[in-house]
């Protein structure tokens, strides 16, 4: 006990000489803006009394007067911009003390435990992350109609204005797959952060940091005039100096806090804590796959599944079921969880799956026609059955635009979708014309990537490419290393394809820029994971830092197709078109022209919805700050022309299979949108389907529909 406390005294000394150490830089900038004004008033008194008399004082006076004023102004200026800037408040779902009476009394019974005063309020973020976050700056107040705010606008219902005491953020995974117990394990450390927090220096040193890094924001903004530009230019290199000067402090007083609060927290469920780190592990996990294989498909289809978090219960019950290195958690589901503390978690697990859905993919504030909720159980029909049929009815309208008949040798029909129409097309061997035609091809932003190792398995996760098969928690949010497929792009003997398309700007995946990390999540590799008919790719997760989440913007995305100018000047594949080096011209060239169609959708939806926003006078309950752009967290770089081809054939193949054979749309909570066929899920024909694109060979694809007894001749119906 001695030993902890001296530990945390310690801590909380060294947060406190390094806080300290950043208000000296405050000082010392204060002293600099100061310095003239007080020579010149030396100045100017010593003339004005006798005592200083002489054309060099006089002229000194009249040169340093000036000087003086002048360095006052600009200081004036960035105290003004410093004071007004709103600091960054992460978009959370704020949870009023009336509707989690049971959880804010676990807080403050914690609180008392640790002898540190107890949070302010308490709000939920769509993440597997727990944090302290100061919101009594006064422009967290509600902003007028005019000015833009955070997205979430968070706590402010339930943030008292005059607290001190920061806000306590839970990740809203950990209420519904914890116990109360590990619940309190858990946020035990993060709660005795309020102790250092309260000291009135660190608390200086921290509103002086973050109203630097909001003057910084607000002079990096964009849209604004020529003289308002260079006048926030100037004060952004101010700002960005004083922040230099005290960003080495600050880190270690961050880290003395954290500290002092780790230390504090050993004499409270220091036991339970380290067997809660393990679910904190699994439920970061589960909480990736759940987004990037389930979410992300219903997403682009204008649905959000509206129990996110409980489907984090059933994916890792799940998990248990599969992996024999998980048993044992299965058996703490009768233990009582976490979200029992909630009065309504049905309601709040919804409200926080809507705002996960607005801060991964970009989706709108509210519900709407073309953004509604799904459940779990009508998600086969609702999401998977039209995603497919989407797709094939897109790729049948890009061969009815390449004048493809259903079979070589008819004329040309959109009346009889059927698979053997694409198999013949991809199998034929191109003429002359269609070799070196050019493609309609969205512009590039994104180097090429190998094509996905599985095209009905979904994408792998992050937490997926490590080698362990032990969760670990997620202390360190440090980046995974890229995943490396199988299928390296090699150098191609055939004539030089089309003009590459680019990733699309559509819904589907172009619309979300690369984001610069990844989760670096450990998950457990679950046994006997079949064939399953996702299509994405995998994709990196990027969350901010937990305790400071910063938002960052990827590169603007393309706003339309763009025509090639020609073919490709000789057979050496551009950067853009390396991913479809290894592809059949025909394959590239419907890959180009899948691309263009999915951008021209793209941009239709972006034009409509920006018009529906422009029509409606209702303004936008989580509006957006002017320096922040949707999805602030994207889930996976946009797709390539290959990726994007092999997806819509495998869309195909999963109709065939449900109009001839019987096939129905299935969800799996690991995996995503599966196919089962007789009530089992088939196995993956992804292999075959890469033959054809890549060697235009049907025979294995063929093989394959013909063992689970597919008609590959037969229409499909599509929408």
């Amino acid at each position: 006990m001695s030993g902890s406390g001296t530990g945390a005294e310690a801590g909380a000394q060294t947060a406190r000489s390094h806080a300290l150490a950043v208000l000296r830089v405050r000082s010392r900038a204060l002293a600099v803006a100061l310095l003239p004004a007080a020579v010149a008033v030396i100045l100017l008194v010593g003339g004005s009394t006798g005592h200083l008399p002489g054309g060099g004082w006089d002229l000194a006076r009249r040169l340093l007067t000036p000087v003086a004023v002048l360095v006052l102004l600009v200081a004036a200026g960035v105290a003004l911009v410093v004071a007004r800037a709103r600091p960054a408040m992460s978009p959370t779902v704020p949870i009023a003390e009336g509707a989690a009476p049971d959880l804010y009394r676990m807080v403050r019974d914690l609180a008392d435990r640790l002898d540190v005063p107890a949070p302010s309020a308490i709000a939920l973020t769509p993440d597997c992350d727990s944090w302290l976050e100061d919101r009594t700056h006064p422009a967290h107040g509600p902003p007028p109609a005019e000015e833009h705010g955070d997205i979430a606008g968070a706590g402010r219902s339930a943030r008292v204005g005059s607290a001190a005491a920061p806000v306590l953020v839970i990740g809203s995974p950990f209420l519904w797959w914890m116990r109360v117990g590990e619940l309190r394990a858990v946020l035990a450390p993060v709660v005795a952060g309020t102790g250092p927090s309260a000291h009135p220096d660190i608390a200086a040193a921290r509103r002086f940091v973050r109203g630097l890094d909001a003057a910084v924001a607000v002079t990096s903004a964009p849209r604004r005039g020529p003289v308002v530009r260079g006048v926030l230019a100037a004060v952004g290199r101010v700002t960005r100096l004083l922040l230099r000067g005290c960003r080495g402090h600050a880190a270690e007083m961050e880290r003395g806090v954290a500290a002092a609060a780790a230390e504090r927290a050993q004499t409270v469920d220091y036991g339970l804590r380290i067997v809660a780190q393990e679910q904190v592990g699994l439920a970061y996990a589960g909480w990736d796959r759940l987004l990037t294989r389930v979410a992300l498909p219903a997403w682009r289809m204008g649905r959000w599944p509206s129990r996110l978090n409980a489907g984090v219960v059933a994916a890792l019950t799940e998990l248990s079921r599969r992996d024999r290195l998980a048993e044992g958690f299965a058996s703490r589901l009768g233990e009582r969880p976490a979200c029992d503390l909630l009065e309504e978690p049905g309601a709040v697990d919804e409200a926080a799956s809507l705002l996960a859905a607005r801060l991964f993919h970009g989706g709108p504030a509210e519900t709407g026609p073309d953004w509604s909720p799904v459940h779990w159980g009508d998600y086969p029909e609702e999401v998977v059955d039209r995603k497919w049929r989407t797709d094939a009815a897109r790729l049948h309208r890009v061969l009815d635009a390449l004048h493809v008949p259903p079979t070589p040798g008819e004329p040309p029909t959109s009346d009889a979708p059927t698979l053997s129409r694409v198999l013949a097309h991809l199998a034929t061997p191109p003429t002359h014309g269609e070799a070196h035609a050019p493609a309609q091809a969205a512009p590039s932003t994104e180097p090429a990537r190998p094509a996905a190792p599985g095209l009905l398995t979904a994408p792998a996760s992050p937490a997926d490419r490590g080698s362990s098969t032990e969760p670990a928690p997620p202390t360190d949010r440090a980046s995974s290393e890229p995943r490396s497929s199988g299928d390296s792009a090699t150098p191609s003997t055939e004539p030089a394809p089309p003009t590459a398309p680019a990733p699309p700007t559509d819904p589907d995946s172009s619309t979300e820029p690369a984001p610069p990390t990844d989760r670096a999540s450990s998950e457990p590799r679950s046994s006997g994971d079949s064939a399953t008919p996702s299509t994405e790719p995998s994709p990196p997760t990027a969350p901010g830092s937990p305790a400071e989440p910063a938002p960052s913007t990827g590169p603007a995305p393309s706003t339309g197709p763009a025509p090639s100018t020609g073919p490709a000047p000789s057979s050496t594949p551009a950067p853009d078109d390396e991913d479809l080096a290894a592809a059949t011209p025909r394959s590239a060239a419907l890959a180009a022209r899948l691309s263009a169609e999915l951008a021209r959708e793209g941009t239709a939806a972006v034009a409509s919805s920006v018009s529906g926003a422009g029509t409606d006078g209702a303004p936008d309950p989580l509006p957006l700050r002017d320096d922040e752009a949707l999805p602030l967290f994207p889930l996976q770089p946009p797709r390539t022309g290959r990726e994007l081809l092999a997806d819509h054939i495998a869309a195909m193949v999963c109709c065939a299979a449900m109009d001839t054979a019987g096939a129905t749309p299935g969800l799996d909570w690991l995996d995503g949108p599966t196919l089962l066929l007789g009530g089992a899920r088939t196995t993956d024909p992804s292999p075959q389907i890469l033959t054809l694109i890549e060697d235009g060979d049907p025979a294995a694809l063929r093989l394959w529909l013909t063992r689970q007894g597919i008609r590959p001749e037969k229409p499909v119906r599509l929408v």
